[in-house]
């Protein structure tokens, strides 16, 4: 099941409200700004501060 592209155009980055960028595989949704990514675990993304991953260690995994 892929993710509603309305949910991912209104969903903002909750620490800075900014834009997030859905990543390939829909397996993340990137803020530029903070340089984390928002895991996305059965079509449910992951929105806590808590659960980001720092953007440079997501791109090696």
């Amino acid at each position: 099941m892929a993710l509603n592209k309305e949910l991912i155009d209104i969903l903002v980055c909750p620490e800075c409200r900014g834009k997030l960028e859905l990543l390939e595989g829909e397996t993340g949704l990137k803020c530029d700004a903070c340089k984390v990514v928002y895991p996305i675990k059965d079509d449910i993304p992951i929105m806590l501060v808590d659960e980001a991953v720092p953007a440079d260690k997501w791109d090696k995994n």
